[in-house]
């Protein structure tokens, strides 16, 4: 079995700020507007105006949940009809080194989360709102089809409110930093996907480092987390 490389990809705290042209925080679901991308003309004439973007919106839950070092999700807003579903779920990624049969049997509160697919919806876009305030995570990027590695970044989000982004944003789901997550989901109902399985494009993994907060000394740990992103993450947990 081959051996991939793994690119680790910065945590950041989830702001309007930070977001700014991935989406925004959301605080209230049932007010949140989906934006829904205009099907594209085919030529030089032009779609006429108010045709082209009546397909509307989905809704229903998204679900995630680990399974030993295994993250698994379910979109209940759509069917699970492309060739990166099995089951009826995805797999979102893994606990740990996916190369490292050792370690597959780990059931835990993850420290890092290695990722092999991401995707983007060039028809609309797409609400996770958290239905037990838990924190979780999210990778993105800007729009692009040339996108690299070191053009994702993690997005912390304590749990008090949901993610909205943009249609074309690269994303892969969102990611419980506990056992397990469901989320109110709203987006598009064309579902239209674009994908890519970094393994076989780039030959690597993205990853990032979880900090947790430990209880019994009172103080951050970083989770191994590298120096240069204490000042990113270090007030995650005093808010």
């Amino acid at each position: 079995m081959p051996s991939f490389n793994k690119v680790e990809i910065p945590l950041i705290k989830a702001t309007n700020e930070s977001l700014k042209g991935y989406g925004y925080l959301v605080d209230d679901y049932d007010q949140c507007k989906i934006e829904i991308v205009t099907w594209p003309k085919q030529g030089w004439r032009n779609i006429e105006e108010g045709t082209g973007n009546e397909g509307g919106t989905t809704e229903g839950p998204f679900e995630a949940w680990w399974e030993k070092n295994i993250l698994y999700g379910k979109n209940n807003a759509v069917e699970h009809k492309s060739e990166y579903d099995k089951d009826g779920r995805y797999l979102l990624g893994y606990n740990s080194d996916p190369d490292d049969s050792s370690k597959n049997l780990i059931n835990e509160d993850p420290e890092q989360i290695y990722i092999w697919h991401v995707n983007y919806h060039p028809d609309g876009g797409q609400l996770f709102f958290p239905k037990e305030n838990n924190p979780f995570i999210s990778p993105l990027a800007l729009p692009g089809d040339d996108i690299q590695l070191n053009d994702f970044k993690a997005f912390y989000f304590n749990g008090s409110q949901g993610l909205y982004i943009h249609p074309n944003i690269w994303h892969e789901g969102v990611f419980p930093t506990k056992e397990k997550a469901s989320f109110k989901g709203k987006q598009g109902k064309v579902h239209a996907r674009v994908s890519i399985d970094l393994l076989e494009e780039f030959k690597s993994y993205i990853y990032f480092k979880i900090a947790i907060y430990c209880i019994n000394c009172h103080r951050l740990s970083l989770s191994n987390t590298i120096t240069s992103n204490i000042d990113i993450i270090g007030n995650i947990f005093n808010n």
